[in-house]
């Protein structure tokens, strides 16, 4: 009767390892793991392995923890490439760029990924680090995009919006859900086979929201 305790506790270990499987959110994954972490390391303790409770309070919970943390914070973020120039332009003279930011970040803010604006010095730039797999997506206007062949674009006239991206589940995710005016949605992907240093650009999808 006095060490009725321990099977409650013991209890405690599949209820919060079902809650870990079944969490969809990657941070509260982490919380309860720390949590499970916890009632194991105890419930070693108590039954008197000091040695594997000792274990698994620093390597099952805190060190685990640690890289878990690490690794969510790595790959749960979508990396959108932009001009330095061009993300402060848009962010005074063009209302669209904010809303598709705000559109962006609300898609996958419900898959509990966060948005990351990386900026670059030029279009050449840009393209070859979506190339290089260095962002997940690009979005610039069209007419910085031909800005090379020199096309006369008066100020009134509004270009539309290109957000390129090379991942096949991004550009799903964005032509399903995202509605913002005047933006052109394309899919790339790059020849993996060839080892040359120019890397090739295939067009695979476009839409024009």
């Amino acid at each position: 009767m006095t060490d009725s305790y321990i099977y409650f506790i013991i209890a405690l270990l599949p209820l919060s390892a079902c809650m870990l499987v079944l969490q969809a959110n990657p941070y509260n994954a982490l919380v309860i793991r720390g949590v499970l972490g916890a009632i194991a390391a105890m419930l070693y303790g108590i039954l008197g392995a000091a040695d594997v409770a000792l274990t698994e309070a620093l390597m099952g919970t805190m060190l685990a923890i640690t890289l878990y943390a690490v690794a969510v914070r790595s790959s749960m973020v979508m990396r959108l490439g932009v001009l330095e120039e061009g993300a402060i332009e848009a962010s005074k003279d063009a209302p669209e760029f904010e809303k598709l930011m705000a559109d962006l970040r609300a898609i996958f803010g419900k898959r509990h990924m966060r948005l990351e604006l990386v900026p670059y010095s030029d279009t050449q730039a840009l393209q070859q680090a979506l190339m290089n797999k260095e962002v997940h997506a690009t979005c610039i206007r069209q007419s910085q995009l031909e800005n090379h062949e020199e096309l006369a674009v008066s100020e009134d006239e509004k270009q539309p919006l290109q957000t390129v991206t090379r991942l096949r589940r991004i550009y799903d995710i964005m032509q399903t859900e995202l509605s913002s005016p005047g933006t052109t949605l394309t899919y790339v992907s790059t020849d993996a086979s060839t080892k040359s240093s120019t890397n090739t650009k295939y067009l695979v999808g476009e839409k024009h929201l």
